[in-house]
């Protein structure tokens, strides 16, 4: 995957792909000519509309898959409904997070559980159910991080340790799988609100932490993913900040 090379004819698996990030994601990849498998767990909904929407624009070229990702059992199964379908599998994003507070004072076992499971453990066995089809095709693993893989988020403890943990995750693999399979990261800053909103102080406490003084699109993340994908063919193990310059200071 050169230059500007099409990705017609490769197929993605993007996980958590039904909303938000994962679904910018998969329609810029789709756009360029990649087919993509819009993993969801529980967005059934949003998932079909956006499969619908890229099958209208070019047919067969989406489907939708459903998995728990914390249950190790079903990856494997996963992967098998993407190749199934496609014969083939290029590209995995590891896109899916949970993504909540966890003071100190009264987190959970079954908290750890769920943010260990989705953002660490879920990429690493999934990487694993794919390597067969990623190293036939000498795929792309992409992560999705978060620049508080660097410097902690108050109160978000178990969060922190588990995007830390898939930040060490991608280099380790980027070292264990070359040649066959590049691995790296996109760890995004401030790129969309949480959907139960924030309070002004926090919006403006963010907002001078950053150089550009705004917040990213989506786009800006999906942007990234392409890059790494299609056109940096001699990037392997990084993590890149897609935050407007506010970890630079860090």
């Amino acid at each position: 995957m050169t230059g500007t090379a099409s990705l017609a004819g490769k197929w993605a698996l993007i996980t958590g792909a039904a909303r938000r990030v994962g679904a910018e994601i998969a329609t810029t990849l789709h756009a360029q000519g990649a087919g993509v498998a819009i993993h969801y767990r529980g967005s059934s909904g949003p998932a079909l509309q956006l499969a619908q929407q890229l099958n209208e624009r070019r047919p067969d070229s989406a489907l939708t898959v459903q998995a728990d990702l914390v249950d190790t059992g079903q990856l494997r199964g996963l992967v098998d409904a993407v190749t199934a379908h496609a014969g083939r599998l290029d590209i995995l994003v590891n896109n899916a997070s949970s993504f909540y507070p966890t003071p100190l004072a009264s987190v959970t076992e079954e908290q750890w559980t769920d943010l260990i499971g989705t953002n660490l453990k879920a990429p690493l066995f999934l990487a694993q159910a794919a390597l067969p089809q990623l190293r036939a095709t000498r795929g792309v693993i992409i992560n999705i991080v978060d620049i508080h893989a660097m410097r902690p988020l108050r109160d978000h403890t178990a969060y922190g340790a588990a995007k830390a943990g898939l930040a060490f995750l991608t280099r380790a693999l980027a070292r264990d799988l070359a040649p066959d399979i590049r691995v790296n990261g996109v760890a995004p800053g401030a790129i969309l609100w949480p959907d139960g909103g924030v309070s002004d102080q926090m919006r403006d406490t963010v907002l001078r932490q950053i150089p550009l003084k705004r917040v990213g699109e989506p786009a800006d993340i999906a942007g990234c993913v392409l890059y790494l994908v299609r056109d940096a063919s001699y990037v392997t193990g990084q993590v890149i900040a897609v935050d407007g310059g506010r970890s630079a200071g860090w």
